[in-house]
């Protein structure tokens, strides 16, 4: 449907054909972020508008729909010489990785956690960032996060916990994630790839909004990458690029790989192996002790990873990597990072399980052990926020299956309604207090009823917990755990 008498340049938008997740053909608004000029048939590198990034593709012009074609309103940007990004002396790749030094470590953005705002400062009013999960509606005040909650036993199709001491009346709470859709577990089940679930970042430089690796080698593995990751440029041109899976150095060819695990001693992650349980072992990896193989994790995370910049400066990081074990090593399921010192009680600053093992429970796996660390230090935690869109996906689902577990195992005392406090669920789990009244709403279980707060759950609610309860057959033995927190405040400079 292409006309070639028209020219397109970058930053036009036009309907674009592609398949839907029913293998049907559908045509959405999508926007030209590079052309690429080759002899027989140009290229067009999209950017479906609405939908997450990963996504972005080069199409042919048989798939492009010119009838509705939108040239940019300002002036677009020249051509890159050659179809090729980053061919001049100042082009943005390059300024990309003379930049790389200079920024932090951070969790991605998400636009899809549709949850109330945080009270406003004066800092948070200046940062362009998204709500984490708090609402100001219930308020967690010590008085109303140490009220307790009595539990009725199932009675018809709900079961209640009820306060026993009437609160000042309140809206009912809860609310659910429109762009999600929901589980058996009362969670959504996978992230929705026909909505935004990335924040508009239009400013960013056009190098970044494109994936530029097609293929990384990884052990038996060979992944797609889904975002940016600012690898040298001279390997980014590459048809595969070669890791080692055990150090996970970046490599040209095979047989530069097949060269490197002859010298390469490492058959696990370097650092202190912190627990085990059959095949599955953690390591806890010092970004300062091991800067290398930080910055390569780093670097293999942010190709999964959308707005997650690159911290070269590892230092102030402890990094935990999840491995399956086999006769051959070590080999990487995934980690989870987080800084030696918050002031905000974030116990993850990063956390990605790679693709060949997703949807297998390992990411709800990284959850809980990283909920056991806090555990062992005596503290409450919380992840990063904002969440990534699969991130948002596993901690709701983490929390409502923890959350839950507590509730229904609630005993009746004395002849009395059982009762327990937010702080008490809090203790119990080193979840915070805001990560448990979210939640709560989230799942609408928070209701006010004749002057009590009742937590109201429904027979779906129960009967799906208990069947996502059956599936989860990884999980932590606190036995297998042998941590020890250090202090890293009386620690110098870590």
């Amino acid at each position: 449907m292409a006309d070639s008498s028209v020219e397109i340049i970058e930053g036009c938008r036009l309907p674009v054909l592609r398949k839907n997740q029913e293998n049907e053909d559908e045509w959405p608004l999508a926007e030209v972020l590079s052309v690429r000029d080759l002899p027989r048939t140009p290229l067009y590198y999209v950017h479906y508008i609405d939908f997450n990034k990963r996504l972005d593709e080069w199409v042919t012009p048989d798939r492009l729909d010119m009838k509705k074609l939108q040239f940019p309103k300002k002036e677009a940007r020249t051509p890159p010489k050659n179809g090729l990004p980053g061919s001049g002396p100042g082009s943005p790749e390059r300024d990309v990785v003379r930049r790389a030094e200079s920024v932090s470590l951070a969790t991605q953005a998400s636009a899809a956690t549709p949850v109330p705002s945080l009270p406003s400062s004066a800092e948070e009013s200046q940062a362009p960032v998204y709500p984490a999960l708090r609402d100001p509606s219930f308020s967690s005040t010590p008085r109303e996060q140490h009220q307790p909650l009595a539990a009725l036993t199932t009675n018809g199709s709900t079961r209640r916990l009820i306060p026993p001491q009437p609160g000042r009346k309140r809206k009912t709470c809860g609310g659910t994630d429109e762009d999600s859709q929901d589980s058996s577990d009362g969670i959504p089940s996978a992230p929705r790839m026909t909505g935004s679930l990335v924040s508009d970042r239009s400013h960013d430089d056009i190098v970044t909004r494109m994936k530029n690796i097609d293929c990384i080698e990884l052990g038996r593995h060979r992944l797609k990458p889904w975002y940016f990751s600012p690898y040298p440029q001279e390997l980014t041109g590459l048809p595969i690029l070669y890791l080692c899976e055990y150090c996970l150095k970046y490599l040209k060819s095979l047989k530069c790989l097949q060269r490197h695990l002859t010298k390469c001693n490492l058959r696990h992650p370097p650092g202190n192996e912190i627990y085990r349980k059959g095949t599955i072992s953690f390591f806890e990896i010092d970004g300062r002790k091991n800067k290398t193989y930080s910055q390569n994790l780093c670097l293999l995370a942010k190709c999964f990873l959308d707005h997650k910049t690159l911290y070269y400066d590892t230092d102030p990081f402890l990094f935990y990597v999840m491995t399956e074990y086999d006769s051959k090593g070590f080999h990487i399921v995934g980690y989870f990072s987080k800084e030696k010192e918050s002031t905000e009680d974030y116990n993850v600053a990063c956390i990605l399980t790679l693709p060949p093992y997703q949807r297998r429970g390992y990411g709800k796996l990284l959850i809980e052990f990283s909920y056991e660390l806090s555990k062992v230090e005596g503290k409450t935690g919380t992840p990063e926020k904002p969440l990534s869109d699969l991130g948002l996906l596993s901690y709701r689902s983490y929390w409502t299956q923890t959350i839950l577990e507590i509730l229904m195992n609630l005993k009746p005392e004395n002849g009395e309604r059982p009762q327990i406090t937010i702080n008490e669920i809090s203790e119990i789990t080193s979840v915070k207090k805001e990560d448990v009244i979210s939640t709560l709403q989230y799942l609408n279980l928070i209701n006010y009823y004749k002057g009590q707060y009742i937590l109201t759950l429904s027979e779906d609610i129960v009967e799906g917990h208990e069947r996502a309860m059956q599936k989860r057959h990884l999980r932590i033995d606190s036995k297998g755990l042998h941590f020890t927190p250090k202090d890293w405040s009386k620690r110098g400079k870590w």
